[in-house]
């Protein structure tokens, strides 16, 4: 998969999620199986704001080539999908969302990946 592919399917899921996270908080999470209340609001519309700016990272990054700006942006959304796929994971075993919660584990390991094999050094300029 080339880098521009990566960002651009990076960029749709966060605008995908980013509004209703934003917009319709309780929706979402009634739908993933959670609660719902002033916690869950503030950090969901929170977590809706940091979509839209990955939103914006992944789109105006699109076609930077091979930089240190280029890698900078790499390792942050690596880390980034790598930390909320081991928070997802601990969340989904603990019974804390319902099966749909799969689904948001699988995403965040394809970015997982798909931003670490951007920081392998024989892909970086793909």
């Amino acid at each position: 998969m080339k880098f521009k592919t990566l960002m651009i399917i990076k960029a749709i899921v966060c605008l995908g999620f980013g509004p209703l996270l934003l917009f319709f908080p309780g929706q979402l999470l009634h739908l993933l199986g959670t609660s719902f209340g002033a916690g869950a609001a503030l950090t969901a519309r929170e977590y809706g704001a940091t979509l839209f700016g990955n939103l914006f990272l992944t789109w105006l990054a699109r076609n930077t080539e091979d930089s240190v700006a280029r890698r900078a942006i790499i390792w942050h959304l690596f880390i980034y999908d790598a930390i909320a796929l081991i928070a997802t994971i601990a969340i989904q075993l603990t019974g804390g969302l319902n099966v749909l919660g799969w689904g948001i584990v699988a995403v965040y390991l394809f970015f997982t990946i798909g931003f670490g094999y951007f920081l392998l050094p024989k892909n970086r300029s793909k």
